[in-house]
């Protein structure tokens, strides 16, 4: 289990440029011009005056540089990893992502969904229980994916939230690529029902 941060500055988006229409600027270290959410904060999903429980972020923007970095920090050698000319003879259009790769930009979606529900206390150091995934097809550098994630369920766990959001990836052409599941568990809950630490 890893101990969740909520409050580091690749985990915000940049203040509204206004450069384009449902992006909030750019997430460091996630892609080149890749905008962090969406400027409303319901994402044009429906919430009927409650706090959202599915947000569209986006874009992001696979590039080989990051592709290649987060490979060797999982310490994965295969070449289609890093290589275009190994990707390509293995049938690909470019270098490929570890599948674990949507799982970083899956926790910047969610920490947007998060921070817009003030009504889920103890997020501060949440522990990340569970992951999975499920894809369509494998993403490359030059996509361009836009994430959908949803809080899926709420329930308790030893006295604390343990919350399930799905994230899905589509690309620039609104195709299923994958989607992400994760659990979360928050911080424990005071009998009283207020968190502490």
């Amino acid at each position: 289990m890893a101990v969740r941060a909520t409050s580091g500055p690749a985990d915000r988006p940049a203040p509204d440029t206004g450069t384009r229409p449902g992006s909030t600027g750019t997430v460091p270290g996630i892609g080149s011009g890749g905008g962090a959410g969406p400027t409303r904060p319901d994402g044009g999903i429906r919430t009927t005056g409650r706090a959202p429980d599915g947000l569209r972020c986006g874009p992001y923007v696979l590039d080989r540089a990051r592709i290649a970095g987060f490979a060797a920090a999982v310490g994965d050698p295969h070449p289609a990893y890093t290589d275009p000319v190994a990707a390509r003879a293995l049938g690909h259009p470019d270098t490929l992502a570890p599948p674990t790769y949507l799982v970083t930009l899956a926790a910047h979606a969610e920490d947007q969904l998060l921070c817009a529900r003030p009504d889920i206390p103890g997020l501060d150091g949440a522990v990340h229980r569970a992951q999975s995934l499920r894809q369509a097809r494998p993403a490359h550098a030059g996509d361009v994916l836009h994430a959908t994630v949803r809080l899926t369920d709420v329930t308790h766990l030893a006295g604390r939230r343990l919350l399930t959001l799905d994230c899905a990836f589509h690309d620039a052409d609104g195709l299923w690529v994958a989607t992400t599941t994760s659990t979360l568990l928050c911080r424990p809950l005071a009998p009283t029902g207020s968190e502490h630490p």
